[in-house]
């Protein structure tokens, strides 16, 4: 028996060993990937914008910066991490920064207004529009709300969601799943290392264990010394 829970107890730390390996490369190779992520961000020097109390602003207002936060929270449900906006590292490397940022780009083009020009008349269901310029209020409409049909809609749909707009998007979008994929890493990093040194305890407490011999319950002593006493105990002999 004991050489049994021995042998088991070797084989639970080598797995232990393994994942704690395992555990080990993981979390190098997701500090290279987060050494990566920060040299890309350096690169482009993009940086968020806070006042001198540490807070969050946009084009100088901590309102316009809660109207940002509030399109990605409320009306892209995104999970904001509080701790990813500090004011002492202002450069976007986090999954927060970045989906900040694309919110950024998203409300000024959601809430901005485009001029368009029409160069000669046009006629949409019977409403005639003269050559001239008009003012189009983008309205909240994302770039499949316009209606490609109508002459001045299907001309601000272009100048407000532009390529730019979207190569930005798909940019941050990519930075985002970065970051997010790297804390996952961190996660999986951290998990092999918690289920590796659990092998390790439980399988050296096995193999410590078997070198001192099972030890026995008392009440085993006793039911023991019972059993003895009634194999010794002399049979009486009728006469």
């Amino acid at each position: 028996m004991s050489k049994r829970l021995r042998n088991l107890g070797i084989v639970l730390m080598v797995f232990g060993l393994g994942l704690v390996a395992a555990a080990g490369v993981a979390y190098f190779k997701v500090q290279d990937g987060y050494g990566a992520l920060e040299a890309f961000s350096a690169a482009q020097n993009v940086q968020l914008a806070y006042n001198e109390d540490g807070q969050l602003t946009d084009r100088g207002t901590t309102e316009g910066a809660q109207a940002i936060l509030s399109l990605l929270q409320d009306d892209w449900n995104y999970p904001v991490v509080q701790s990813d906006l500090d004011p002492n590292d202002p450069l976007v490397d986090t999954a927060t920064e970045y989906m900040y940022q694309m919110a950024a780009i998203g409300y000024h083009t959601l809430n901005g207004t485009q001029m368009v020009t029409l160069t000669e008349d046009a006629e949409f269901n019977g409403e005639v529009f003269a050559a001239g310029t008009y003012e189009v209020p983008v309205d909240g409409r994302y770039w499949t709300g316009f209606n490609r049909s109508h002459p001045l809609e299907a001309i601000a749909r272009e100048q407000a969601w532009t390529g730019t707009v979207h190569g930005l998007f798909a940019e941050l979008g990519v930075g985002t799943l970065t970051a997010t994929s790297l804390q996952m890493g961190l996660a999986l990093a951290g998990a092999f290392a918690a289920m590796g040194l659990m092998g390790l305890l439980a399988g050296g407490g096995m193999v410590w264990v078997s070198r001192g011999g099972l030890i026995e319950a008392p009440s085993d002593r006793k039911l023991r010394k019972v059993l003895a006493a009634e194999v010794t105990k002399p049979e009486l002999v009728e006469v």
